[in-house]
């Protein structure tokens, strides 16, 4: 059984080795081959001098090379660094210089765009250009740039560092509530112990084929890979323009297991599914926010022969709890209880166990629990801390992750999502640092003061409000371009709006939660 995540590859037997593992448009590669590419890669990363655990970035869309260097990492002995490819060149930058990556792994096109920022990556060594486009581009002497085919074909002899299943796997950045993002360290025993998980409930076996339309730097669409890789079945890299050709692409390669996020789900329940789809579609799963009952409603009638499975979880232990499809009727709106081989509990503030009904956090322990953030003690002391109901004969604490989330449990133990602690904004299936949006329209230089917040929105969870004082006339239009030069679509705000004046509490901060209830309907008004 695997204990490294590259060795969900290779541990697939000589009957499946000529089974299909990854599917790219036209484009099929089975198990064995995957092995070999994936292979190569490592010998590829491993000539360039890496060491131990360092870090090799990847920004790139779903294709089959992202895939081969997101296994040849960690087969190399090295860390994988899944960038979101919706990035701008600033938050590149510091993803690159924040957990000091040696190798980046991009096309011509994106590293063109990274020109002006990679001066500032000191320990960036080489560049991997994965369409061979490397005679039309200038880099700074210190970087070394080569064609991924050249540097492939002249790496096939390689010893790679010995690796163990504590040791680091990937570091996956994800915003912080304050500030920049937060490099969330997981290790191969993390990641292989939750594609286990998710195997076992989710009853994963080689005869299914999962389309993978999450991005690979969100720890819900990386998942797309472990657990199909583990089951020795197919997974189908798709990136989607509109949600139609999402249910093309299940209708046309038969799809058994989709996985997505509720604005993706609430724009898919409004179209009409073909019967192959309704036919191939075994289950579906949702988390990165609660599908409205409308929406589940719509999916369940559109698609009877499938299961639906809601589930909860956080980057810092991957996923935390499900409700299984049987249990639906009998607990809306709940997210379902631990799963496989993971304990969830919630507890008071002063860690003691919370009754039915009784508002609590939610605390996870097991294997499943990140091995914190990178380079960030004082965070992770805030959100790993030892669990609470801990044999006190133990004399070393077991670390859980305390979630920050409010839950309530009740008397069968179902539990029910109430509230996010901190401020983060959760729009579209993404987590958004509502600092990093209000830094982007202070640099516009057209506002006085802002405060950004997430606000209810009937489809996409939470809207991205923005509350902005000038002595001008607030130019909207001005600032959205402007943030769209700054920040992927996913955190543009929808709606700015003028205020005279930010209130504050008595710590002379902005008072956040007050202007949330003052703007609760906005969206919903519109």
């Amino acid at each position: 059984m695997a204990e490294l995540i590259h060795q969900l590859i290779e541990q697939q037997t000589d009957s499946a080795l000529n089974s299909a593992a990854l599917i790219y448009k036209e484009q099929t590669f089975t198990y064995a081959e995957l092995s070999s590419h994936v292979s190569a890669a490592a010998a590829g990363f491993a000539s360039l001098g890496l060491n131990p655990s360092e870090r090799i970035a990847i920004y790139l869309p779903k294709l089959p090379k992202t895939v081969f260097s997101i296994f040849g990492a960690t087969q190399s002995g090295g860390v994988f660094v899944p960038i979101n490819p919706l990035l701008k060149p600033n938050q590149v930058s510091y993803i690159l210089q924040d957990c000091n990556v040696r190798i980046l792994v991009t096309s011509s096109e994106r590293l063109k765009q990274l020109s002006n920022i990679l001066s500032n990556c000191h320990d960036l060594h080489s560049i991997i250009l994965i369409d061979n486009k490397k005679g039309s581009i200038k880099v700074q002497h210190a970087i070394n740039l080569f064609n991924w085919d050249q540097l492939m074909e002249g790496s096939s002899h390689h010893t790679f560092h010995p690796r163990i299943d504590c040791d680091i796997a990937t570091i996956l950045y994800t915003s912080g509530s304050t500030g920049r993002p937060k490099g969330v360290v997981l290790s191969h025993r993390n990641m292989v112990a939750g594609a286990k998980s998710v195997v076992q409930y989710l009853q994963n076996q080689s005869e299914d084929k999962l389309l993978a339309i999450l991005p690979l730097s969100f720890d819900y669409g990386l998942s797309q890979l472990t657990t199909a890789f583990l089951a020795g079945a197919s997974v189908v890299l798709m990136d989607y323009l509109l949600p139609q050709d999402v249910i093309r692409t299940v209708a046309r390669h038969h799809i058994t297991g989709l996985a997505a996020v509720p604005p993706l789900w609430n724009q898919l329940a409004q179209l009409k599914w073909p019967p192959e789809a309704v036919k191939s579609l075994r289950y579906v799963t949702n988390s990165g926010g609660a599908m409205p009952q409308p929406t589940l409603n719509n999916l369940r009638s559109a698609l009877p022969n499938s299961q639906f499975y809601l589930m909860y979880g956080l980057t810092e232990a991957f996923r935390s709890t499900y409700l299984p499809p049987e249990e639906i009727d009998n607990h809306p709106n709940s997210i379902g209880k631990a799963i496989p081989n993971a304990e969830v509990i919630v507890v008071r503030e002063d860690g003691s166990l919370c009754s039915p009904g009784e508002l609590g956090e939610l605390v996870h322990r097991g294997v499943l629990v990140a091995m914190g953030y990178w380079n960030d003690p004082e965070k992770t002391a805030e959100r790993f801390k030892p669990f609470p109901k801990q044999n006190s004969a133990l004399t070393i604490p077991e670390i859980a992750v305390w979630s920050g989330d409010t839950v309530k449990i009740d008397s069968e133990g179902f539990l029910y999502f109430i509230s996010r602690k901190d401020d983060m904004i959760k729009t579209s299936g993404y987590r958004v640092s509502p600092t990093e949006v209000e830094e982007a329209i202070y640099s516009s230089r057209l506002i006085n003061e802002v405060v950004a917040l997430g606000i209810p929105h009937p489809t996409l969870g939470q809207g991205i409000l923005a509350i902005a004082t000038t002595d001008e006339t607030l130019d909207t239009e001005a600032i959205i371009n402007h943030c769209k030069k700054e920040l992927p679509n996913f955190m543009l705000p929808h709606a700015i709006k003028k205020a005279d004046n930010l209130p504050r509490n008595p710590n002379g901060k902005i008072d956040r939660k007050l202007l949330r209830a003052q703007y609760q309907e906005i969206f919903n008004a519109s």
